[in-house]
């Protein structure tokens, strides 16, 4: 029996485990695929967003600043890759101007800090390659760019490593309340897990888990964002975040730096019936690459190393569901943009609320915080040569685009929750992110997380469960797993 089970891995799920494995409790995180942030956590536009953009009457509007401050204390604390850019939002005529005029106010009323109106001359002084055309821009001085899933594997990781469990491969398909706890079932599984408190933190899921337990009351909206991922090689072209006016579909087209001095173009934004279909399409491409060349004439887009979209969990609330559907039953639900950068708020709220509830939270007397990363690409020249003499397989480059160790790799196998697939390794250290995408590490990689794992290379999967990339041929030829 434990106290707490969460059902989601995605930032929100490890958000609230992280905030709760400071207390005495016992917290179950439950997620359906094999490693943390597989949903909207890893495929999004990587930003701390300042805040001005929900209204301020919203959940949104009144978690995004205070959870904007946490991000930038969290990542701090837990070694996470993250930069403070700040933020232009672009109006190209008077309608436009008058949106900017709207973001500010709820700007204010959110708290965002230092926010100014500039002419289109002082936002080309900011930023030299933007569009002669534009006539206004709001800037957010607040607003950065981050790591998402390493941000929600931190958290992870701290939780665990103070008394949380994990259980991935793991979906949730039957919930039922009994006198005290609920018991929950789970797919292709006899195991059952009994909890006196349930968390739905299951993104698009959400809706699902919800009308397990309680009446119907909002439907997820799947809503596909495509992307261009630009290599670095184009740079440098803008320094912050830029986005177009935002429309009733939401914040509309950015060009933004990455941690990684690469450059992200996207999302559009299209409701779509499959919650699984993470598809690119040419026509959304080709939508997005309009407008983002109105912002930047100059941007190279055939500098593209990857298209790639992710699935946002709207819904027809436009808003977070949070809240008690039913008894020691909370909603954290919904969650779309700035459900990011908002997630440590709303662990905060959830952990409240839990209490409010009847949850008995007391400190630990000791809880193991921070956490810290060797990036062997940072250390000082000057130290390089003795690190790698103690540590040798920091002296094996095994990603050259990223300039990725075999010490790295190894490293984040030994974590407290280890990879278990090529692309898991990439998300805990950057292997495979460089122009090549993985087309010269990729196996070199597969090899190593087989002799870590102690597991066959035919077993190794590239993301996804299911996913595997090797396969062993037949008397007749044909290949089999």
């Amino acid at each position: 029996m434990y106290d707490v089970a969460i059902i989601g891995a995605g930032v929100v799920g490890c958000a609230l485990a992280y905030t709760l494995s400071q207390y005495q409790v016992s917290v179950l995180l439950i997620e359906k695929e094999n490693d943390v942030a597989m949903g909207a956590s890893r495929a999004n536009t990587a930003i701390i967003h300042a805040g001005f953009d929900p209204p301020p009457e919203s959940l949104m509007g009144q978690l995004n600043v205070e959870g904007m401050h946490r991000c930038y204390e969290l990542c701090r604390e837990l070694d996470v890759e993250h930069r403070q850019t700040g933020s232009l939002v672009l109006a190209f005529d008077a309608s436009q101007r008058l949106t900017l005029e709207e973001l500010y106010r709820q700007g204010l009323a959110n708290g965002c800090a230092g926010l100014e109106i500039i002419s289109g001359d002082q936002a080309r002084q900011r930023e030299p390659r933007l569009s002669p055309d534009l006539v206004a821009a709001l800037w957010a001085p607040e607003a950065g760019v981050i790591n998402p899933w390493d941000f929600a594997l931190a958290m992870a990781e701290v939780a665990l490593r103070n008394g949380v469990i994990f259980m991935p491969d793991s979906r949730v398909t039957a919930i039922r309340r009994e006198p005290g706890f609920y018991r929950m079932g789970f797919q292709d599984s006899e195991e059952e897990i009994k909890a006196r408190y349930v968390v739905n933190a299951a993104g698009l899921e959400s809706g699902l888990i919800h009308d397990l337990v309680a009446e119907p009351s909002f439907q997820i909206q799947p809503t596909r964002g495509e992307y261009y991922l630009l290599d670095r090689t184009a740079g440098p072209l803008i320094q912050s975040i830029i986005f177009h006016c935002p429309t009733e579909h939401g914040k509309g087209v950015t060009v933004s730096p990455t941690i990684h001095d690469n450059f992200l173009v996207g999302p559009n934004s299209q409701i779509i019936d499959d919650p699984d279909d993470t598809g690119v399409t040419r026509a959304g491409l080709d939508h997005i690459g309009e407008i983002a060349r109105k912002m930047v004439p100059s941007l190279p887009l055939n500098a593209n190393i990857r298209n790639f979209a992710g699935v946002r969990a709207n819904s027809d609330r436009q808003d977070f569901v949070i809240g008690l559907a039913a008894e020691n039953f909370l909603d954290l639900a919904a969650i779309k943009s700035p459900g990011l950068t908002s997630a440590p708020a709303i662990a905060r709220l959830g952990r409240d609320l839990l209490s409010e509830n009847g949850l008995d939270l007391k400190k630990k007397e000791v809880w193991e915080g921070g956490r810290r990363v060797i990036r062997f690409k940072e250390i000082p020249e000057d130290q390089k040569e003795a690190f790698v003499r103690d540590n040798p397989l920091y002296g094996r480059v095994i990603c050259r685009c990223e300039t990725i160790t075999e010490g790295e790799l190894v490293a984040c196998m030994k974590s407290p929750i280890p990879p278990v697939s090529i692309d898991g390794v990439k998300r805990r250290t950057g292997s495979g992110l460089g122009r090549c995408q993985g087309g010269f590490c990729g196996p070199r990689v597969l090899e190593i997380l087989a002799r870590e794992s102690g597991r066959q290379p035919l077993e190794i999967e590239e993301d996804g469960r299911g996913s595997r990339i090797l396969t062993r041929p037949t008397k007749e030829g044909c290949p089999r797993d």
